[in-house]
């Protein structure tokens, strides 16, 4: 990942391309639901909440004396996961029939603003994401849902510092998410 965060007039911290001094994409993950999955097979765009992804920042580099740029990869993308429990906990209340999977979308997108202020690896973008855009889509297995329905209730509390939710949270997060390629969603969110 060549590039610097780089001021712009607004104040805002873009990504920007160390080769041309231009806005170039990034790597982000979105959390997402299943029901955010279908939206995206069926209109060909995600539209994150309030904006909100998380990547491989600068920041979230300096914050690691150790790792490679997969593993810090790794830990952006468990950052979008604990976020899609967030966005699953209102789903489970209104219909607790809804299946608890945790859902991460990887896509590479531009303009990117780093949002340091939030946490190291928060980034905003604006609009939906196309399709296109999509690289693969990270999705809990059925094993995870009596792990993942224990994380939505607690993660505000594990955010807070409760050591019994933050047991909660990593029991979800020794479930390894399953990888799809773009085309395999649609086929994915039939087998659900």
């Amino acid at each position: 990942m060549k590039g610097k965060p780089t001021s712009t007039v607004g104040g805002d911290l873009l990504w920007m391309s160390a080769e041309r001094g231009a806005v170039s994409p990034m790597r982000v993950y979105i959390p997402a639901t299943l029901s955010m999955l279908r939206t995206l097979v069926d209109s060909g765009e995600l539209m994150p909440v309030a904006g909100t992804a998380f990547a491989l920042t600068p920041m979230l580099r300096e914050s690691y004396s150790a790792g490679d740029t997969e593993e810090l990869e790794y830990v952006a993308m468990n950052e979008a996961a604990r976020a899609s429990l967030r966005l699953l906990a209102p789903e489970l209340e209104d219909d607790p029939g809804t299946l608890a999977r945790r859902v991460v979308v990887a896509a590479d997108v531009e303009p990117v603003r780093l949002r340091p202020d939030l946490d190291d690896a928060v980034v905003t973008i604006t609009g939906a994401v196309e399709a296109c855009a999509v690289a693969a889509v990270h999705v809990d297995v059925a094993e995870a849902e009596d792990a993942v329905r224990a994380a939505v209730a607690v993660v505000d509390a594990a955010d807070l510092g409760d050591p019994d939710a933050e047991f909660a949270l990593g029991d979800v997060e020794d479930h390894d998410m399953a990888w799809y390629a773009t085309q395999e969603i649609a086929f994915l969110l039939e087998l659900l």
